[in-house]
This record gives C-alpha cells, structure tokens and sequence, in this order.
C-alpha cells in the first residue's frame, strides 16, 4: 500500500513524533522511506546545493542519523536534502520522484498562527495528490 513513504523532517524536536510513527509502519508495510530536510539558512538560500555553511553540515549529520535508525530497523532509506523554501521543495521533490505517502510532524499551531505563519504542512497538503499524514508534535 505504502511502497515508498517521504518522511519530511525539520531538524527540531517535533521530529521525533513522526520519525517514531514511521518506524514500525514502515517496516510493517516493507516500505522504502525516503527522508527530506529542507536547508533554510541564507547559504541554502543563496547557494541552493552549492551552499557551504555548518548549518548544511549540521543538517547533513543530522539526517544521517535518522537514517541510521530506519536502516538498524532493517528499513531501506535514503536521505535527501533540499534548499530553499520547504512547502515549495517537498512538493517539488513529490512531483519529481513520486511517493504513496508524505508523512509530516506538525508544530499544533492553531487558527490566527496559521494563518500568519502559513505553515509548510497546509502549503503541502493543499498542492499534492498525494495522502498526507500529518502527526502533531507533543
């Protein structure tokens, strides 16, 4: 049902909540997980994948170690990541490789936050025909 599931992770805590969902599903369903982080900071902006800053670096340690989990799970996973702004790559990445399902940790904004911080999850969701599993974060 899910043979390929996009894990989209923003290098914070709320991280964990979908990282600790996916783990068992995938493995249950033998699907293959890609993991995105989108680089934000201004060498991502500027330089996009030719961007050398320890923020890059940083973001590439850390989606290696997630990528350790899955794969100590017995998971096939790879990592990938983005530059720019994150609603716009994810779907960018969806349209480009295809996926049967993007899972996303949500920050639990409500109403007027969302409203003003227009959140990648929203942005996502409404442009992809993809099913989105949106978990929100504790």
């Amino acid at each position: 049902m899910y043979g390929k599931i996009l894990v989209t992770l923003d290098a914070t805590s709320t991280d964990r909540a979908i990282v600790d969902h996916i783990r068992p599903l995938a493995k249950l369903m033998q699907s293959r997980v890609v993991l995105l982080h989108v680089a934000t900071g201004w060498a991502a902006q500027w330089f996009g994948r030719n961007a050398v800053s320890p923020e890059v670096d940083e973001d590439k340690a850390y989606l290696e170690s997630v990528r350790a989990e899955f794969f100590a799970d017995g998971i096939p996973v790879e990592a990938e990541l983005g530059f720019g702004d994150p609603a716009t790559e994810i779907v960018r990445w969806v349209m480009q490789h295809g996926c049967d399902l993007v899972a996303m940790s949500t920050h639990g904004h409500r109403a007027l936050a969302d409203i003003f911080l227009g959140t990648t999850a929203i942005r996502v969701q409404h442009r992809i025909k993809v099913p989105v599993l949106l978990l929100r974060a504790k």
